[in-house]
């Protein structure tokens, strides 16, 4: 089954020429242009609130919400909501140019950062990491981006809180907007962190729910440009495998609000919710973009510039799941045959890690053992080729996290 829209208005796409984004509206210089914010703030005329911790004062500390602060909207089946203008929860948060600014600033930060002329800009801020699941890249590039721009982190492991057990989230979220600048939350569902963002005061960031994962399609989209010598609308892309999990949808939606060509290849069982799926209709109509959802890798990956996976099973899944799983994703395994079936041998291969390549693991060998298969979602070969990008994606998040903290909190 194939779902697709495909809009020729070319001639109405805002950014030619050049693979990357076009500087700041703001004419601002590189990392100052980020304090502008990720969302629209109130304009000149409107009221500052004198509460502590919302646009208006010296310091952002919790407490009551900004009063004057457009109401954002999530979009997808969510109430609207007061929250700080520097909260990034999900991709439609951002307009296309806010988006392409972040990566816009995170390309000059990677820059300073390896050049040595970095100046950090959050001196004497003060982060909270809030964790329920588990993370490598996501820890770590919020804890050194902060450290870079001289900002300090609490890092709040699943044990570390009261929170769920005897505090609710709202409590929760008032105490640490009273004590921290920002607060970055990974966790299980979107309702958690955004309640943390209806009532801390200060931005909060979504380092990974179960719906979305914003942090990580920054830093796929910074990927996609260094490795393409066009436009951004010009880049195509094929996510293959669980088109239901959090990276798929983020892509989908990215991919839509940004005007590229995104295509899903997924089981029926496996495509992204129908909700989402339609925001990204809905958003191509107005910026052009070309969304395929297909059953059909084959046909998903033709003339791609980009093939992207994500891990089928993980260790926390129960034996059903990975029997009900595996033989189904089996056809949409990345192997060098479906790179070539692009057409394209300039194809680069993109993973938001970690990944099954090989039987190193403990989930690899029990994919092995279990099932034949040397590698689940990506075959070791492409996984290990030149033309695999996974390790400079994964430094990505670093810049793009950063770029991020300085839109929130550099102000």
């Amino acid at each position: 089954m194939t779902t697709e829209v495909s809009n020729p208005c070319s001639a109405t796409r805002s950014r030619p020429g050049g693979g990357e984004p076009a500087p700041s509206r703001s004419g601002l210089p590189t990392a100052i242009a980020l304090v502008v914010g990720l969302r629209a703030t109130p304009s000149a005329s409107s009221p500052v609130s004198s509460t502590p911790g919302v646009p208006g004062n010296e310091r952002g500390r919790g407490g009551a919400r900004c009063t004057t602060c457009p109401v954002q909207r999530d979009g997808i089946g969510k109430d609207d909501a007061m929250r700080h203008p520097g909260t990034l929860l999900k991709e439609l948060d951002l307009t296309k140019d806010r988006f392409l600014d972040l990566v816009s600033q995170a390309r000059g930060l990677k820059r300073a950062k390896a050049s040595g002329t970095e100046h950090p800009l959050l001196i004497g801020k003060n982060i909270a990491l809030v964790f329920e699941k588990s993370s490598t890249r996501t820890r770590c590039a919020f804890e050194v981006a902060a450290h870079d721009q001289g900002a300090h982190v609490t890092y709040l492991d699943p044990t570390g809180t009261h929170t769920g057990h005897d505090e609710s989230v709202v409590d929760t979220a008032k105490v640490l907007g009273r004590m921290f600048d920002g607060i970055e939350f990974r966790g299980f569902a979107q309702d958690t962190v955004e309640e943390l963002a209806d009532h801390a005061g200060v931005p909060v960031w979504n380092g990974l729910t179960d719906s979305w994962h914003p942090t990580q399609v920054l830093a796929d989209v910074l990927t996609m440009i260094e490795n393409h010598p066009g436009p951004v609308e010009e880049i195509a892309f094929a996510f293959v495998g669980d088109g239901h999990n959090n990276v798929a949808r983020s892509l989908l939606i990215t991919g839509a609000l940004l005007g590229m060509d995104v295509r899903i290849a997924a089981p029926a069982s496996l495509r992204p919710p129908a909700d989402v799926v339609a925001k990204a209709h809905e958003l191509a109509i107005g910026t052009g973009a070309r969304v395929l959802v297909t059953d059909e890798p084959e046909k998903a990956v033709r003339g791609a510039d980009f093939l992207y996976t994500d891990v089928w099973v993980s260790m926390g899944d129960s034996p059903e799941d990975w029997d009900t799983r595996v033989p189904l994703l089996i056809p949409y395994r990345v192997t060098a045959e479906l790179m070539k079936a692009t057409g394209n041998p300039n194809t680069r291969f993109l993973h938001c890690l970690p990944s099954v390549h090989d039987r190193t693991t403990q989930v690899g060998r029990r994919v092995y053992e279990q099932y034949g298969l040397d590698g689940a979602e990506v075959t070791d070969e492409v996984f290990t080729s030149p033309n695999s990008v996974v390790f400079d994606q994964a430094e990505n998040r670093l810049h793009t996290i950063k770029a991020v903290l300085i839109a929130g909190l550099a102000s």
